[in-house]
């Protein structure tokens, strides 16, 4: 089977934009992604960060998901300690009964924010509490047994399809033990991705959800029509990068000629490592480059993360990655 090709988005907003602005610009990437034949559209969870606005995760999924028809919408992912299972479970079912067949729910263990943010959403810090938020997840989705008394409506017998995200080889583990879908976080944190993959692919057990282990890898991607116009135009991300590492907002900035005088040495080796995995090139470069990510990897999937200052841009950023997969496939 050709390997699938996908979206990851974080609303991201630029500099002198709107949320508003972002929120529009997600809905229109995603109708040119279901013309060019991406399969499904991720919204990440975020708090407390300035220039990210896809924290009421569910809203944007469903608003996303109400501007298509046919690609599939979701979460990439629902950071689960962060809520109670029985909640993320009814407004997912209550996607699964607006739109079809189209839901995904991507779950992750961080917190997605900040330590402030973390206590303030209640986040769990318990990490062998999430098999358990998980398994009771899943079970508020599955059809309700004879007699029980807590009942996920919406979302009881929807069955939406559950991943597991990470960034280490723990969510792949418990992806490989529980029978789930895996997609792993090579978009920001590469390192571990090759142990992560056969930690899983090893680790798989057949269950109702799968009975093959399947996994989607992240990728950084700024595609453009020559490999200098992509190198110049990947100069936002890596000063959202950088901002990140200073923990100041992270509006998309206007690229510049050269990166020399706004990152240190240090920053510039931790964002270096960060984009391990970018792909970043005109079309040719794009085509190669991916076509060694899969020969390397095996993966199933390939979600791309691609904030661009110009929409345009970053429309056809996108369009050339979608051009890249399908002559792969």
């Amino acid at each position: 089977m050709s390997p699938r090709f996908s979206i990851l988005d974080l609303a991201p907003v630029r500099e002198g934009g709107t949320i508003a602005e972002a929120f529009r610009n997600s809905v229109d990437l995603a109708r040119h992604a279901e013309r060019w034949g991406f399969t499904r559209y991720w919204i990440a969870e975020h708090h407390n960060m300035p220039g990210i606005a896809s924290a009421a995760t569910s809203l944007l999924v469903g608003h996303v998901a109400a501007g298509t028809s046919t690609i599939r919408v979701g979460s990439g992912g629902v950071m689960l300690p962060n809520h109670p299972p029985l909640v993320i479970a009814e407004q997912f079912g209550t996607l699964a009964a607006l739109y079809p067949d189209r839901i995904d729910l991507g779950l992750g263990r961080a917190p997605g924010s900040d330590e402030l943010a973390s206590r303030a959403l209640r986040y769990d810090t318990a990490e062998e509490n999430f098999p358990r938020q998980v398994a009771e997840l899943l079970a508020y989705l599955a059809p309700a047994g004879p007699g029980q008394k807590l009942i996920a409506f919406p979302g009881a017998g929807s069955n939406v399809p559950v991943w597991l995200l990470g960034s280490s080889t723990y969510s792949a583990q418990l992806a490989a033990k529980m029978g789930l879908p895996f997609a792993f976080a090579s978009h920001f944190a590469p390192a571990l991705l090759m142990e992560a993959i056969d930690a899983y692919r090893t680790g798989f057990t057949p269950s109702q959800y799968l009975d093959r282990p399947y996994l989607i890898a992240g990728i950084p991607l700024v595609g453009a029509e020559t490999d200098e116009e992509a190198r110049r135009l990947s100069t936002s991300s890596l000063q959202r990068q950088v901002k990140l590492i200073r923990r100041q907002p992270i509006f998309i900035p206007p690229p510049v000629e050269s990166m020399d005088g706004i990152w240190s040495e240090q920053e510039k080796f931790l964002v270096d490592s960060r984009m391990a995995f970018a792909v970043v090139g005109g079309p040719e470069t794009v085509r190669e480059k991916l076509a060694q990510i899969l020969r390397a990897t095996g993966a199933d999937e390939l979600i791309f993360v691609s904030d661009l200052y110009d929409h345009a841009l970053r429309l056809r950023s996108f369009e050339i990655a979608a051009e890249a997969m399908i002559a792969l496939g």
